[in-house]
């Protein structure tokens, strides 16, 4: 019986009646420990089971101690789907098939993708029924479980799946949990638990204590729970103990949970402390373990007598509350936990939890169990498990009898923290190695840990440093040309001149043809130093490069993301256009999401820049999504700047200073990634909306700061030379123009060309004005840049309306108009049509049919809606998108009445 919860057994009636009808929901209980989350855990799952639609019902709960074994939590959640994994796409049923060590993992799990093979298994168990899943004590999952379990509750949206989640709070009175920490629920429903009101704690305490306690007692026991539940159900037992003032409130009720352990017969106190110690609680298992120390099966009789532990109808023992089981450690001296681990080790077959078991009970160094130690790291590694890889390396050093062995499973263990994204664990880790040896390899490869670490704190210029000082010592070209090309992206971020510095070094390097990363080394310099107006050799075709990559063993496609931004520097939007492409199909294909943001951001640019305004809201809007739930805030920020630009052109004024603060927002960052591409896209908002002088004052900021060389600062130059030229102060962007007519000199390609012509002839003299526009015009043509050249025409049809010369100009003016609204851009459009007003002709009225019937859809319904015109099903479609196919399905059957249609057949007439 529940007391003085009817607000949240509310809140869990509807979620639960929303999976009955078809749409999924998460909720996360929150609360200090024995304030009634398991119990609500309890009612929800009762309450599923009840009438004529029920709910199929999966369960897990974190457990302190299985903290560092891989995918523990999640293998538990998700036993029941196993025989549905074939019903997955291949890479994800792979992911999810190493992870759970049914199949050996090779060349690294996605976590994205374990995390997409997540959802994909809930969707399938909850296709013939509604499903609810709950999950306790998640401050304690493994931390690869937690990551899968939310990426997965970030994506749920029509699969009929409830999502109950149970987190203690952080905190001094927290208790002695670990594990991965709540922090990565941010952002999702959130229900807290506070203590019970007076009325409801005095009738819980009656009804549990009934009249044994005296008036006194009663009142203390009352002050002391302060409403927390199982306070008011287990410190009466003990409420001589509990006079003690100044312990916390978990402090006290471990004392209960003491109290009532020692009052046991030994030898079930030693069977306790053997279940306590086995994360699993798998009765066969610890029964046997017991048996090693001299204890039978008849000791777990008292136990169970007084309710400590019960045995589930899947033969697991389950403690009454986990302070319980904390209590049972924290009470056992030292010698008796280490002979408990030792016991389970012995009795479980050979794998990675019995190498867990020996470690942990380990009291000197044992060369054979650190080798174990480290293939236990090594397969986590391959599942995509680098928190536990680090964690196993780290106490794989720790029994290592000899230094350099020991040291070098440190910077194995620095290396796995670091891509776990536990930066200060990291930097820790190398900083012990370091202290160990005088390898110079060894150094360079901790100070690339530590550079990452810099990196993914925004501290770019100590990571740049880091980088280039750890290539220039005496390692092999082949690591020296894999620091130089991270150095390359921090150096990005510094300036020109450091980005120089790392071109001509990896120029430099003597790598021989047959190096993967040499086409690389050699082709990158050649496409971005001209633009920084160095001299490099023949520009290459990225294409070639990428070919010559793989011939020579680059792991593609992450080896050659960099080559899809180097692209965009020269102004080579089209081969950026193509490869980006090709590499994002080659990602989703073998299950590489991690890498797909990077990629969707470069596609991105580039359709932006063909004025595929649409596409580019699509492709940065998924790979905004992913790079969220993955955590790569580098790429949050860069996707949302990118986002923000295509709302101001198509002047959603909210919806850009909204995407641009948070990509402005450093986070976690000494700074945003997105800062170019943020201000840029607040200026064209203003440039879009005539507030010539708050865009000159960004532009000129961007295009003469330390970002300048940046991609979107260098497209910004014409937008600054038109504010410029409105405000009546051209000189303003003569320095920016001047660079921008070098760098489009060097780029050699018609549109940009064509761009440098339309800013000669803004900037004068008039007399050059219309030779200069109409030479844009005519290099435009061909360009597939709709918006550049819309752009040019309508300044040229300004500058003709000026000159007296109307009917010249309408004809530009309305094919300008007419680009406009098909694509969307609003502040453009309106710009249009009142200038062809002012020649004297009535400009037609906004119309959303000028775009096409399909403006009407949601950039995701757009996205599916064209798979689903090319013939994919909706499962084919749910993979190539990362959804399930209900949710494909529930958003076409949103697609169809916006598009007036209602059949497969008359989608593919649309498109």
């Amino acid at each position: 019986m529940l007391y003085g919860r009817e607000r949240e057994q509310a809140a869990v009636d509807a979620l639960l009646d929303g999976a009955r009808d078809g749409r999924s929901g998460v909720l996360v209980l929150r609360g200090e420990p024995g304030i009634g989350k398991t119990a609500l855990l309890e009612y929800a799952v009762a309450a599923a089971g009840d009438g004529l639609r029920a709910i199929r019902v999966i369960r897990a709960a974190g457990v302190e101690y299985e903290a560092e074994l891989p995918f523990a939590g999640l293998s538990q959640l998700l036993a029941p789907g196993l025989d549905r994994l074939e019903a997955l796409p291949g890479p994800q049923r792979r992911s999810l098939e190493g992870s759970f060590g049914l199949v050996e993992a090779t060349g690294g799990a996605d976590r994205l993708l374990t995390g997409l093979a997540t959802l994909g298994l809930l969707a399938e168990l909850a296709a013939d029924q509604p499903l609810l899943c709950v999950v306790d004590d998640v401050q304690w999952l493994d931390p690869s479980s937690l990551d899968a379990l939310l990426i997965a509750a970030r994506r749920l949206q029509a699969e009929g799946v409830a999502l109950l989640l149970a987190a203690r709070d952080t905190g001094a009175d927290a208790g002695t949990g670990g594990g991965a920490g709540v922090l990565p629920l941010v952002g999702l429903p959130e229900l807290r638990l506070t203590g019970l009101a007076e009325a409801d704690a005095v009738r819980l305490l009656a009804d549990r204590a009934g009249g044994a306690l005296t008036e006194p007692v009663r009142r203390r026991l009352l002050a002391e729970a302060a409403g927390n539940p199982l306070a008011l159900v287990e410190l009466p037992s003990v409420e001589a103990d509990c006079a003690s003032g100044g312990l916390a409130l978990t402090s006290r009720l471990l004392m209960a949970f003491h109290g009532q352990v020692t009052g046991l017969p030994p030898a079930t106190q030693t069977l306790l402390l053997v279940a306590a110690a086995e994360e699993n609680g798998e009765l066969e298992v610890v029964l046997a373990a017991a048996a090693v120390l001299g204890v039978d099966a008849g000791a777990l009789a008292p136990a169970e007598r007084v309710r400590l532990i019960t045995v589930s109808a899947e033969r697991r023992l389950v403690f009454r509350h986990p302070l319980l089981r904390a209590a049972v450690l924290q009470r056992t001296p030292l010698q008796q936990r280490l002979a408990a681990h030792r016991a389970i080790g012995e009795v479980l077959e050979d794998g990675d939890r019995r190498t867990w078991h020996l470690a942990l009970a380990a009291t000197a160094p044992d060369a054979d169990l650190a080798d174990a130690l480290e293939r236990t790291a090594q397969r986590a590694e391959a599942r995509g498990a680098h928190g536990g890889a680090a964690a196993a390396y780290e106490r794989a050093a720790g029994l290592t009898p000899d230094r350099d062995g020991a040291t070098r499973r440190l910077v194995l263990a620095a290396e796995a923290a670091t891509e776990e994204g536990k930066l200060a664990q990291a930097e820790a880790l190398a900083d012990r190695a370091g202290a160990r040896t005088d390898n110079v390899f060894a150094h360079a490869l901790l100070d690339q840990v530590r550079a990452v670490a810099h990196f993914w704190r925004g501290a770019y210029p100590a990571a740049y440093r880091l980088l280039l000082d750890a290539a220039a010592t005496d390692i092999e070209p082949a690591h020296a040309a894999r620091m130089l090309l991270q150095a390359f992206h921090a150096a990005w971020y510094v300036g020109e001149e450091p980005v120089a510095v790392v071109l001509d070094r990896l120029a430099a390097l003597p790598l021989g043809p047959g190096e993967p990363l040499a086409p690389l080394a050699r082709d990158l310099p050649a496409a971005v130093l001209p633009a920084l107006g160095r001299p490099a050799g023949p520009v290459p075709d990225v294409r070639v490069t990428a070919e010559a990559a793989r011939r020579a063993g680059a792991e593609s496609p992450v080896d050659l993301v960099q080559l899809c931004g180097a692209a965009l520097v020269l102004g080579r939007d089209h081969e950026t256009l193509e490869l980006a492409a090709e590499l994002a199909a080659e990602a989703r294909a073998k299950g590489a999401v991690g890498v797909l943001p990077t990629l969707q951001f470069f596609l991105a640019e580039a359709e932006l820049f063909h004025g595929r305004h649409r596409d580019a809201e699509i492709t940065a809007a998924e790979g905004y999504a992913l790079a969220r739930d993955t955590g790569q805030h580098q790429w949050t920020s860069q996707l949302g700047a990118v986002l923000a630009c295509l709302a101001a052109l198509g002047g959603a004024d909210e919806r850009c200073t909204d995407l641009a603060a948070r990509a402005l927002a450093p986070g976690s960052s000494a700074s945003a990634a997105g800062e170019p591409w943020a201000q840029w896209a607040l200026a064209l908002l203003d440039l879009g909306r005539g507030r010539a002088a708050s865009a000159a004052d960004r532009l000129h900021t961007l295009t003469t700061g330390p970002h300048r060389h940046h991609i979107g600062a260098t497209r910004a130059v014409p937008d600054l030379v038109e504010a410029a030229v409105r405000l009546g102060e051209p000189e303003r962007a003569a320095e920016p123009y001047e660079r921008f007519a070098r760098w489009a000199g060097a780029a050699g390609t018609p549109w940009a060309e064509a761009v440098r012509l339309r800013c000669q002839a803004l900037l004068g003299p008039d007399e050059l004005a219309e030779s200069a526009y109409r030479a844009a015009l005519d290099l435009h043509e061909g360009t597939h840049r709709p918006f550049e050249r819309a752009r040019t025409a309508l300044l040229y049809g300004e500058w003709l309306r000026r000159e007296r010369r109307r009917t010249e100009a309408r004809p530009h003016l309305r094919a300008a108009l007419e680009t406009f609204e098909r694509l969307g851009a609003a502040p453009w459009a309106e710009r249009a049509r009142t200038e062809l007003t002012a020649t004297g002709t009535a400009a037609p009225t906004p119309a959303a049919a000028a775009a096409g019937v399909l403006t009407v859809l949601t950039p995701q319904e757009l996205q599916i809606a064209r798979l689903a015109a090319q013939g994919l099903s909706n499962r084919d479609i749910a993979a190539q998108l990362f959804l399930s196919p209900r949710t494909v399905g529930h958003h076409l059957y949103k697609a169809y009445p916006k598009l007036g249609i209602a059949s497969r057949t008359e989608l593919v007439a649309l498109f």
